[in-house]
């Protein structure tokens, strides 16, 4: 097979998908040209454009036939814009890259660095595409890479509609492409780290499908809540000021904006952007991007599960074949006929082979009544078919909250009092909130 089913079903004529596609290329071609070369032009002028450069980047050798992977960029640009399903697609791709181009080239422009390898003359081929790619691009606009953020966006949209051998292919001369902007000594290695980052942020910010991570965003009006949102936003500006501190000492710091992003977006769920912003679905899976982007603060999660619930059972029955619990590895998963999980922030783990439904709820704050009563509802019924664990991060609150609502609708628990009781007799620290209305979170 060459193309996925997916790839294939068009909800719409595929005529308005090429008009679609043609109209953003015609902004986004001439956009690139102009901004990309007054970046160029601005740096050109100024007298304290610095480099980045590791030592072990001398032993890198200059590949010049790698020229060809690095120029075929330019032609899945555009083809990658006319291989969408519908014009939605065609929309999403080209936000993301306005993104990369704007972000890269505000970069570019506020901190200018320079290649400072000098290339050999080269003939043939290789030597006609150097002497074009030297036509409007000099040796400024590094770090980030445009050309890796424009790779990693376009070998996500390509990934999901290749299959066969062309999908291993695809792999393979996305690396070569990613390799040629070292081996044709047009970047500098930290260039590559970076323009991941910004590829990784544009398709997090346009996914492929569902809803975008601040639609619908409110700012909150809850204290506590915003005291939250400052909290990791300072965590961000404080990461940030170590990468821009610490560059100056060793570049490695820069690997410091990672945290410093993951830790805003968090921030931003918390000021009032909500759920969306972990892209998890049902099914309790995550987008790729949004794997990358937040995992330093997954692994700041993970860690402060390890921390709060070592010393405790993973689970504990509460009645009638429910258990409550922290967030469940794939073996204890597996133990389960149903997991409800209402972590916004964790992936379901890649091995667990149960029936998982998930309910995106964000950590600390109030839920939904409407989620609240979906989840103790999915909660009732996945319990006829067998055992269910329902869990969040370490099972305090969120989850807790879920089972209490289920007690109470049940007639198990005559008061959300009682349930408060009953599950505090259990041994397992837990914390209910008052829900408040559906928009407030």
């Amino acid at each position: 097979m060459v193309l996925s089913p997916a790839s294939v079903a068009r909800a719409e004529p595929y005529s308005r998908v090429v008009v679609r596609a043609a109209l953003w290329l015609a902004l986004l071609a001439p956009f690139f040209y102009l901004s990309y070369g007054f970046a160029n032009w601005l740096a050109s002028r100024r007298d304290d454009v610095g480099s980045i450069v590791f030592s072990w980047e001398h032993g890198i050798p200059f590949v010049a036939w790698t020229i060809v992977p690095y120029w075929s960029i330019n032609l899945f640009y555009g083809l990658s814009l006319l291989l969408n399903n519908d014009r939605q697609g065609v929309d999403r791709l080209a936000g993301r890259y306005l993104t990369a181009q704007i972000v890269a080239v505000a970069c570019f422009i506020l901190f200018p660095l320079t290649a400072t390898f000098v290339r050999p003359a080269t003939t043939g081929l290789p030597g006609f595409l150097f002497a074009v790619l030297g036509g409007f691009d000099k040796p400024f606009n590094q770090a980030p890479s445009l050309h890796i953020a424009l790779l990693v966006i376009i070998w996500d949209h390509w990934r999901r509609r290749l299959g066969g051998f062309l999908l291993p292919v695809w792999h393979g001369w996305c690396l070569l492409i990613g390799a040629s902007v070292l081996t044709t000594w047009q970047h500098h290695f930290i260039d590559i780290p970076t323009g991941a980052l910004l590829g990784f942020f544009a398709l997090w910010l346009f996914p492929r499908s569902g809803a975008l991570p601040f639609s619908g965003a409110r700012l909150t009006s809850d204290a506590k809540v915003r005291r939250l949102a400052l909290f990791y936003a300072l965590g961000a500006v404080l990461a940030l000021a170590g990468a821009a501190l610490g560059a100056f000492v060793c570049a490695v710091a820069l690997f410091l904006l990672w945290p410093a992003l993951a830790l805003a977006i968090v921030a931003l769920a918390y000021a009032g952007a909500g759920e969306k912003v972990f892209q998890k679905s049902a099914d309790g899976s995550i987008t790729l991007a949004s794997r990358v982007l937040l995992l330093p603060y997954r692994l700041g999660a993970r860690a402060n599960i390890w921390a709060w619930t070592r010393k405790l059972a993973p689970q504990v029955a509460i009645a009638d074949g429910v258990f409550l619990g922290r967030f469940p590895t794939a073996r204890e998963a597996n133990g389960f006929g149903t997991v409800i999980d209402l972590a916004a922030e964790l992936e379901r783990p890649a091995a667990a082979d149960c029936r998982w439904i998930s309910f995106p709820m964000v950590d600390l704050l109030p839920p939904p009544v409407a989620i609240r009563q979906q989840a103790a509802g999915a909660l009732e019924s996945a319990r006829r078919d067998g055992t269910v664990l329902v869990c969040c991060a370490l099972g305090f609150q969120r989850s807790a909250g879920v089972v209490a609502e289920w007690l109470v609708a049940t007639g198990r628990a005559k008061t959300s009092t009682l349930a408060r009781e009953m599950l505090a007799a259990l041994g397992r620290p837990v914390h209910l909130a008052e829900a408040t209305d559906p928009a407030a979170s």
